[in-house]
């Protein structure tokens, strides 16, 4: 009766164990399955994995949904059939909740299935929140590019963005995220809070079927693909399920321990090498072991494993049943070529076996982040007042995808922190947010030309770093809270109310239109006061009259400082020279958080000087575009006068383009950067309130990051007007020979369109690789001057840069040609708004795309050459 019970009670143990085992294998609780591109509210099981999928709907507010080519869908799993294309935006992001201090597998998926029909598969980047993740890059058209990485998220939610590069448009196919053990892959390291591991690759050694393997044969759906077997090698396989072996946590699946190698010579080690790239990268590597075959009385396998011939673990002796993961605990010591060596010890009579390898590097992801309270805040107000801007990812970081409007400080080791808010002309309706407040670093809000409605609140008060207040132009209603009356007169805040016709100062004060005026004071001995930045802001606007003289107030707001000392530092006691211009020399600098910078110093020779310093300085405080150069700070001690930028690798255009470079500007890179400085002037003239004229456009002030994106930079003579149609008489000089306006040196009239005729200018160098004047004959030649008489003759090929050796598309430069044309023109009130240039341009580059990778166009293009105008006025020699 009681060996009755027993065999009963072990047959209710086994199905408890084979239900609880096959529970475990079809569970996916630990899953989040994103087929990107799949329309909204969709989902399905992939038949051929049992995953299920969702639409990625939910988890991204940008990006279009394209669908692969219908030959590709045939031999291609289901959540690669659709992608999310991202053709708008320099970075979009995705937001996907998971738990705090579990250990997770990641995994991007891409394949380009020509879903564009361009049958160019793009390159770009793939960032993790602020850090590099990867970059994406096709070896071919039918390439499946998948990153994955194990990471222990500190918040509730992660980011995974898709950048844009300028090689083509981002798309993403898959994201897939998995629970792990949290004692495994990261779990077994000290530094486990720290540690994200990017896996390089995972090997079924033994395999038969020459298959990938993934979920339901893999719990944690990790894919091990097969590996080619060495001539040093011998295959072992068995027939093995999930009840014949007992696992260790990390679960190798059982059609993967089924086979292994060993050496085809018994005595030989058994060897598995990697060559990689970078000798500082560093890995960590996980051995999977499953002796299959059950040793006889009088045998033993017993054997110890080494890199580069440093004892890994020894000695290992596989205990059947048993599967085992032997791994390291601290990365591998630094090598160009790893060797894994499993070699057989003296008593031994069994050679070593392998069934798996997994090789995973370790990925630097100390970007520090924006301040968490910041970034919560600015998403709420984003989200209340539906912020129609592209704010993608982290608001601050990295400092080139700053979310526009935005300005941050950036100070050592310490949390980027939100210090200026710009949501002038937004759309804002409804009140003002008690969560504006909560940036409690805020230096400079602007939220002016708007429908916001209500009382000015006197929660703002709580912002003790305010420095400049701007409401107007709204529909504010009641008093002023004497609070923020009471700083603007001791000049702690710059306060703009105006054009609030409810809103009054005090009881009795009726006025429709209420006005604090603002005093831009400078002192000649003081660089924190030439960030005045609200002041040069409002420079010719029109004010109403102050209602009380205690009502002028002066603004000093402030970014980093500096001092001499660190500016030593900084620049290694000034030890590299990278350029000079009018103001003086700019140095290369390191700051303490390894960040490379530029540093400008004011010589005291300087031929633009004081004046021009503070332009610049004032003008970068309070606009940012990623086109336009970013200020970080500068320094004011004594006859010491620094400004400190971002720093450019690639210089400037006219050190790229004309000053003897080997490597040769490819034209569809000539057009990026036309690009990219159209839409910084485009900013600058139309999307600053008041508009701001350059006045100095030319190769030398367009700078070149490490991507080659362009941005603008020196500022020194630039101004600001009072409406989009305000011009100004200027009896002082203002831009470079060869580049400025005839117009404006005829009349000393500015406006936008100078600018225009600059970057008409700046065109013909890019089209024509020459210099904008040239010395000929002992005399001046101005571009125009030999392009004239070669476009009026049709000949457009010899138009542009023979260093190209025709490698362009003709179409495309004609149109180029002809915008540069329509910019030159002699009557100013003829040249294009600089955002119709833009428009135009992206057409050309288009046009690019198309006629060089998809028809062949005709060898002659008809050239109509009465488009063309003469310049009648003189050229500016």
């Amino acid at each position: 009766m009681f060996l009755h019970f027993l065999l009963v009670l072990h047959a209710v143990l086994t199905i408890l164990v084979f239900i609880q085992a096959q529970a475990q294998q079809d569970d996916q609780s630990g899953f989040t399955s994103i087929d990107c591109g799949l329309p909204e509210n969709s989902n399905y099981t992939e038949k051929s994995t049992g995953i299920n999928y969702i639409s990625d709907a939910d988890f991204v507010d940008t990006g279009v949904s394209k669908s692969i080519s219908p030959a590709e869908r045939i031999t291609h799993q289901q959540q690669l059939h659709f992608v999310r294309s991202f053709p708008n935006g320099v970075r979009n992001c995705y937001r996907i909740n998971v738990n705090i201090g579990t250990e997770y597998l990641i995994r991007a998926t891409f394949y380009y299935g020509n879903y564009d029909s361009l049958n160019k598969p793009p390159q770009f980047e793939l960032h993790f929140g602020v850090n590099l993740w990867d970059t994406v890059k096709f070896p071919n058209a039918s390439r499946t590019i998948m990153s994955e990485i194990i990471y222990i998220p500190s918040k509730d939610y992660i980011q995974p963005c898709l950048v844009n590069t300028g090689k083509g448009t981002p798309f993403i196919s898959a994201i897939e995220l998995r629970t792990l053990n949290n004692k495994t892959y990261i779990g077994d390291s000290k530094d486990s809070d720290k540690l994200v591991l990017s896996l390089s690759m995972r090997y079924d050694l033994g395999s038969i079927t020459n298959l990938e393997y993934r979920y339901k044969d893999d719990i944690y759906d990790r894919i091990w693909s097969p590996y080619e077997l060495s001539s040093d090698w011998r295959r072992l396989n068995t027939s093995l399920n999930n009840d014949d072996l007992f696992q260790d946590r990390y679960k190798p699946p059982s059609i993967v321990l089924s086979t292994a190698v060993t050496p085809a010579n018994a005595s030989s080690p058994l060897h598995f090498e990697w060559d990689v790239n970078n000798v500082n990268d560093q890995y960590y590597v996980y051995i999977h072991l499953y002796d299959f075959e059950e040793p006889a009385a009088n045998e033993t396998r017993t054997f110890n494993i080494t890199v580069n011939g440093k004892l890994l673990y020894a000695p290992v002796i596989p205990r059947y049943p048993v599967a085992h993961t032997i791994f390291s605990t601290a990365p591998l010591s630094p090598a160009k070529r790893y060797e894994v060596s499993l070699s057989m010890i003296e008593n031994s009579t069994l050679p070593p076996i392998l069934n798996a390898i997994e090789v995973y590097k370790v990925k630097d992801f100390s970007q520090s982040e924006t301040q968490q309270d910041d970034v919560g805040t600015v998403t709420n107000i984003k989200n209340v007042y539906g912020v129609a801007r592209n704010w993608q990812g982290d608001p601050c970081v990295p400092a080139k995808y700053m979310w526009e409007g935005l300005n941050c400080s950036f100070n050592g080791l310490n949390p980027p922190r939100i210090i200026s808010l710009n949501l002038s002309s937004s759309g804002l309706t409804g009140k003002i947010q008690y969560s504006i407040s909560e940036l409690t670093m805020l230096q400079y809000l602007d939220l002016s030309n708007n429908s916001l409605n209500g009382p000015l609140p006197v929660f703002l008060n709580k912002l003790k770093s305010l420095k400049v207040l701007n409401v107007a132009k709204n529909k504010l209603t009641g008093l002023v809270p004497p609070e923020l009356l009471d700083r603007s007169r001791t000049d702690s805040l710059s306060l703009s109310v105006d054009d609030n016709p409810g809103l009054r100062i005090t009881e009795s004060s009726r006025k429709k239109n209420l006005s604090i005026s603002l005093i831009a004071s400078f002192s000649a001995l003081n660089v924190v006061i030439l960030f005045i930045s609200l002041g040069f802001w409002m420079f010719r606007r029109k004010r109403a009259t102050s209602t009380n003289s205690k009502d002028r107030v002066s603004m000093k707001l402030k970014h980093q400082a500096f001092s001499y000392i660190e500016i030593i530092n900084i620049t290694d006691n000034f030890k590299t020279i990278i350029g000079e211009g009018g103001f003086g020399k700019v140095y290369l600098g390191v700051l303490q958080n390894h960040t490379q910078v530029a540093v400008k110093i004011l010589s005291s020779s300087s031929t633009q000087g004081y004046k021009e310093f503070q332009s610049e300085a004032q003008l970068l405080l309070i606009v940012h575009h990623r086109n336009l150069v970013s200020l970080i700070g500068f320094c004011d001690e004594g006859e010491m006068k620094a400004l400190i930028y971002e720093y450019m690798a690639n210089g400037n255009l006219q050190q790229c383009l004309l000053v003897g470079k080997t490597n040769i500007l490819k034209w569809n890179e000539r057009l990026n950067i036309a690009i990219d400085t159209a839409r910084g002037s485009d900013y600058l003239h139309n999307g600053c309130k008041p508009p701001i004229m350059h006045r100095d456009l030319k190769p030398a002030n367009i700078l070149l990051d490490e991507n080659m994106d362009a941005k603008i930079s020196d500022f020194g003579l630039s101004r600001a007007f009072g409406s989009d149609i305000d011009s100004h008489i200027s009896t002082r000089p203002a831009g470079t020979l060869g580049y400025a306006d005839p117009e404006f040196q005829r009349t000393g009239n500015t406006n936008k369109k100078n600018d225009v005729y600059s970057f008409g200018i700046v065109l013909f160098v890019l089209i024509t690789g020459r210099q904008a004047i040239v010395r000929e004959a002992g005399q001046n030649i101005h571009i125009l001057e030999w392009v004239s008489p070669i476009i009026k003759g049709g000949d457009i090929q010899n138009v542009v840069d023979s260093k190209l050796e025709g490698e362009f598309s003709i179409g495309s430069a004609l149109k180029v040609v002809e915008i540069a044309m329509s910019c030159i023109s002699p009557n100013f009130t003829e040249r294009p708004d600089i955002s119709q240039i833009l428009a135009e341009l992206k057409e050309s580059l288009s046009l690019d795309m198309v006629q060089r990778h998809g028809e062949r166009e005709n060898n002659i293009i008809e050239w109509n050459s009465s488009q063309f105008q003469s310049v009648t006025a003189p050229f500016p020699r």
